[in-house]
């Protein structure tokens, strides 16, 4: 498998703020509902945001997303 990153601050601008922040929860190892909680959103909005993200970023797993929340410095 080989990874192309490209610089983190463009891969940021792809995302919305609230994505960013839906990445940042779920990177910190909050589940669907937890994260949902913290934002004032349903679990279902929560899982859109996170649908969006993968599909924006080409991403297939929750390990991949932390890395990615890392790298961006979320």
């Amino acid at each position: 498998m080989s990874l192309t990153l490209t610089a983190p601050t463009a891969e940021a601008n792809v995302l919305a703020p609230r994505e960013q922040e839906a990445l940042r929860h779920i990177a910190a190892g909050r589940t669907y509902l937890q994260t949902a909680r913290h934002m004032g959103l349903s679990k279902h909005t929560v899982d859109a945001y996170l649908r969006r993200i993968r599909a924006k970023l080409n991403i297939n797993s929750t390990a991949e997303m932390t890395r990615m929340a890392i790298t961006l410095g979320l």
